[in-house]
């Protein structure tokens, strides 16, 4: 029998996309609690491995240089702060895994790894971290720099924001805490050490004040798309985020970062690559693509250019709006600009095209019945492209509601999505081992990494 995939969902903290919040069933009250507690059970009940929250530290002025755009259009904004929602979840549920997005340009390694131990221990071990490295120059200039730090810098802290959070977490033993209460002794010190971090970009002397969270290492997520970006996931990533405009390029970038994880001296397997996919669910393939064009008349152009501008970090309303999409060197997000300029020469599109296109984008094009959605997912898994599938809602709750009652049972029923948790931990169903205690060294080899004393 072939083996079951998995399944994370993607889902802001704030409205979905710059046309999400306008389709019909769309809930409004992304403000409230109960918008994200009726979500996370829905999805749970269906045996997602994880909920995923990205985030933004901006209101988007990648367009005209202005935040009239993305407030106007709902580009990037706005969005609550993810792992107060999480904190939400984590009493709700009790199998899902949780993950957020923190970015290392912005933060201290030491606040982090608290946040996220913490975290950990209080879900019972499903918390998950979205490793980014931040691709806006309005989040810069909302931390004091005038503009966003080069790509190479960005990723050389990183890594060293990395090397440095893990050795926080391991720096309590999983045996430090003794809690005897006839002897008087909570914890063992010889069990806990200093950390004594010095890099080029962070710092940090430890220990932590949080005892070493329940999977050794909350999940650590990466979504790079750069050579730089892969690199640091297949060094680092459980969980690789990614989105592709095609299955050859999806194939393409699957066995890439197998094989740069397999020359880290990881095992690749060890690894999970979950593109982004958007399934637009129909009674069949005319109805569901019926739905999506209904959908498409709800993009005006230009809020479309203001979603495409807040991922790339580049206005292209400074270009012929009616000629075609030119070749940039973007500081933003490399995989959706690839990904678009893909698209648009395929398609022989216009800049104003791209941007009608990207307002109502289905990543990954899965459209159709449950059983053609479960066709194409196979199809991924199958020709080596994808480890699962992080499905992102073109609206909520409605999108992951049909999904659940289309899609779902077809996967299960062609045995390609188990009926039942496999384990408590966000690492045990996804199937991961615990990292032991200074497993860190292993994913920082080769790279010269600062080390503690101990």
């Amino acid at each position: 029998m072939t083996a079951p995939f998995h399944l994370a969902a993607f889902m802001n903290a704030g409205p979905m996309g710059t046309v999400g919040w306008r389709h019909p069933e769309a809930r409004p009250d992304f403000l409230d609690a109960a918008y994200y507690l009726e979500t996370a059970r829905l999805l749970e009940d269906a045996r997602f491995d994880l909920l995923f929250i990205p985030d933004s530290l901006a209101v988007p002025r990648s367009l005209q240089g202005s935040f009239e755009p993305a407030v106007r259009f709902g580009a990037g904004t706005p969005r609550l702060e993810p792992l107060t929602v999480l904190a939400l979840l984590a009493g709700a549920t009790s199998r899902i895994g949780l993950v957020a997005t923190t970015s290392t340009g912005y933060a201290a390694p030491y606040a982090v790894a608290r946040t996220y131990a913490t975290l950990d221990h209080l879900s019972g071990g499903r918390a998950g971290w979205n490793v980014v490295t931040s691709f806006q120059d309005a989040e810069a200039q909302n931390f004091g720099f005038p503009a966003l730090p080069p790509r190479e810098e960005r990723y050389a802290r990183a890594e060293e924001f990395l090397e440095a959070a893990t050795q926080l977490w391991d720096s309590w033993s999983d045996d430090a805490l003794v809690l005897d209460k006839e002897s008087g002794q909570l914890g063992r010190p010889e069990e806990v050490r200093a950390v004594d971090y010095r890099g080029e970009h962070v710092a940090t002397q430890g220990p932590l004040g949080v005892p070493r969270p329940p999977q050794g290492y909350p999940v650590i997520v990466q979504a790079g798309a750069s050579p730089q970006g892969r690199d640091v996931a297949a060094r680092w990533a459980d969980v690789i985020f990614c989105s592709h405009e095609s299955i050859e390029s999806a194939i393409e970038f699957y066995a890439d970062v197998k094989r740069r994880a397999l020359e880290h001296g990881r095992d690749p397997e060890a690894v999970r690559i979950l593109p982004a996919v958007s399934p637009v669910v129909g009674t069949d393939r005319a109805d569901a693509q019926a739905r999506h064009r209904a959908f498409e008349q709800l993009v005006d152009p230009v809020a479309g250019l203001s979603r495409l501008a807040y991922h790339i970090n580049t206005d292209l309303t400074r270009y012929d709006l009616d000629g075609p999409l030119p070749e940039l060197d973007v500081s933003g997000v490399q995989g959706h600009y690839r990904e678009v300029l893909e698209h648009a020469r395929r398609e022989n599109l216009t800049v104003r095209e791209l941007g009608q296109w990207y307002g109502a984008r289905t990543e990954g094009y899965l459209v159709g019945s449950g059983s053609d959605i479960a066709d194409g997912m196979e199809e991924w898994v199958d020709r080596g492209a994808a480890d699962g599938f992080m499905i992102v809602a073109a609206h909520v709750p409605g999108s992951f509601a049909e999904f659940v009652e289309h899609v779902v049972p077809e996967l299960r029923r062609r045995g390609r999505l188990r009926e039942e948790y496999r384990g408590t931990t966000l690492r045990e169903n996804l199937g991961l081992a615990r990292p032991a205690r200074d497993e860190w060294r292993n994913r920082a080899r080769g790279r010269g990494a600062a080390e503690s004393p101990s």
